[in-house]
Order: structure tokens, then sequence, then C-alpha cells
């Protein structure tokens, strides 16, 4: 691979700025100020080049940075991620998109026994820094084979890395921070995210792996939740301020690891927990957070039971009532929070 980089690709340092921008312009700013500053950083992917990405996130960058350097492949995910693990190996930083994150079905060799082990099993000797971004969730009518979320499966693997950016800012902080970061990061983007908006830092920024954030406090109940459940606790969040119910939301932000510190703040503080997340609720990731509160000394504050709320146990369907009833939304976090404090 020919690398070269000119003057104009020169990363913009940090200012203190924000800009408006949607989810998906935030991941391409990220991916260009990576590529700018580092050469050893490249896209591969299917139709990640002259098509821009299957949801536009790409975007011209093939005309920015170059065809070596924003790489379309073949139609094979098992041969896209094994071929990301040896270029990473070998000193480069590839970001290897995955259409649907369903496919990562296609590749879980290569990303649980390669990626996530080689570091471990040749003893430190060898990393493998690269990204694996991956759209997942439902809400766009693609069923069952297009729509799921898979968290669950990539925290469950030891030596990899997860994150689920809930903001533009974040989509862009998380995913700089997992380009720096020596070892393998899954970055879960929510395909109805990309076109939202938000305030942008603007430059060289970065949020920090394992660090959890907390965009609403307040005294009745703490509500966690992942990805797009994150804006629609927010926005029950305000409902239920109405009625005179007052939630903490927390966004952890990273999967893997984990800020249980924060959580764990956050729930001693209320006494009360709602756990959402759209995945569904068997062995889901939610499972994990109710036994990690479970077995700390937050568990003696609670006044309530843990709750969960989660995707229906089936497939996503493509009826679109019938898939928008099977996964939370806005009205069903307000019931269940509602219950929770009304009862207890």
């Amino acid at each position: 691979m020919t690398i070269e980089t000119t003057a104009a690709q020169t990363a913009a340092p940090a200012t203190g700025e924000t800009v408006t921008m949607t989810y998906s312009e935030a991941v391409r700013d990220a991916m260009r100020i990576a590529m700018a500053k580092d050469p050893a950083v490249f896209i591969m992917g299917e139709d990640v080049g002259t098509y821009g990405g299957a949801f536009g996130v790409t975007g011209e960058l093939i005309n920015e940075i170059g065809p070596d350097r924003v790489r379309d492949t073949t139609i094979s995910e098992l041969g896209i991620m094994g071929a990301g693990v040896g270029a990473a190996m070998t000193g480069m930083r590839p970001i290897v998109e995955i259409q649907f994150s369903d496919f990562t079905a296609q590749a879980m060799d290569q990303i649980a026994n390669q990626a996530a082990k080689i570091h471990f099993m040749l003893g430190g000797a060898v990393n493998v820094p690269m990204v694996i971004r991956a759209p997942g969730g439902s809400g766009t009518g693609a069923a069952a084979q297009h729509s799921q979320s898979l968290e669950a499966w990539f925290v469950h693997i030891p030596g990899l890395k997860v994150v689920m950016p809930a903001t533009a800012d974040d989509a862009k902080g998380l995913l700089l921070s997992a380009i720096d970061d020596p070892n393998p990061v899954m970055v879960i983007e929510h395909k109805l995210l990309y076109k939202t908006s938000g305030e942008v830092r603007t430059g060289d920024i970065r949020t920090p792996l394992g660090v959890a954030a907390v965009p609403r406090e307040g005294k009745d109940l703490t509500i966690i939740a992942t990805g797009v459940e994150v804006s629609r606790a927010l926005e029950a969040a305000e409902i239920l301020a109405a009625d005179g119910i007052e939630a903490t939301v927390v966004d952890p932000r990273t999967l893997k690891p984990l800020d249980s510190d924060t959580i764990l703040r956050t729930v001693k503080a209320t006494g009360r927990v709602l756990l959402v997340q759209e995945a569904v609720r068997t062995l889901g990731f939610m499972s994990e957070v109710s036994a990690i509160i479970s077995e700390s000394d937050a568990f003696g504050y609670l006044r309530a039971p843990i709750k969960r709320l989660a995707g229906l146990d089936i497939p996503i369907p493509y009826a679109p009532k019938l898939e928008r009833a099977s996964v939370p939304q806005v009205e069903d976090i307000v019931a269940a929070a509602t219950d929770l404090v009304r009862k207890w």
C-alpha cells in the first residue's frame, strides 16, 4: 500500500469550539482527522469508497484521501476482517467497516479468535490496533437479518473493547480514542442515530474509553441506557419530570471497559434503577449491569428491585408497527419508570 500525506491532510488541533454536525458527519470527521495525523490509518470495507458507505458515512473521503487509504473490498466479511487483522499486526491501523453488525457473524473467528487473542497469546509481543465499525439496531425496516443488537456477543470476548456512542460528539471522540488504542475496539453505531444532529467539538478531540456520561441527574431513579435508548431515556425523563418524577440518566458509552463506579454512584443516590437496552432481554448486556449492582454495596441502597426493559426475544419483524413494538420506546420507558417509583 502506498502512503502519502500532504500538507492539506494535517490534523486540526482541538479548539474548544463546537459546531453542529450529524452523527455520520462526526464519524467521518474523526476518520478524516485520524488519517491526516497518522499515515498508518486507513479505511477498508464494502462500498466505503466510490459509493461512500452503505449509510453514506465515509462520504467523499475517497476523493479527499485517495483510494489507497479508502479501500473498497470484496464481499467477504471473513476476508475483510482477516486482512484487517494482518494489516494491524504489521504496523497499520485499519478502520474496518462492516455494512451491518449482523454480518460480523461471518467474521467472528477473526474477531474472537484472532484479533482479540493475539496480543495475549504472543505474550504482548504483537498488538492489533484495529477498529471495527458496525452499524446496528432496528428501526429502518431492514428485518431480522439486518436489525439486530449484538453488543453482548462482543462484550463477552476477552481482549476486545466495545463502545456504543449515543451522541454525535461521542461518535467522534470515542472513535478517535478507539483508533489510538493499541488493540482491537468494536464501535457499534446505531443506524437511527446517523441523521441525528448535535454539538460536536472541533479539531482533534477525544472522549476517553471507560468513562460513562451522566447527561441528566435526578433524585427518584437511575435510568441506565445504551445506544439509541439514551435519547429515548432523556425524552422519557422530560415526560417523567412533568409528572413529578426526577430521573438520572446514565450512558455507559463504553460497554467494555465499563465505568461501574459511575453506575454504582448514581444507583446509591437514587435507590432505584431501570436498565434499558434495545437488544433482546435474555443474557443481554444489562443483565451484567444488574449483576454488578447486585454484587456491590449499592445493593444495600436499593429501595426497589432492579428492573430491566429490553427488546422482545424474537427476530426483528419487517412490519413497521411490529418492529417498533419489539424494542423499548419512549412510552415504555415512561411506563416502567413510573411503575418503579410509584410502587416502591
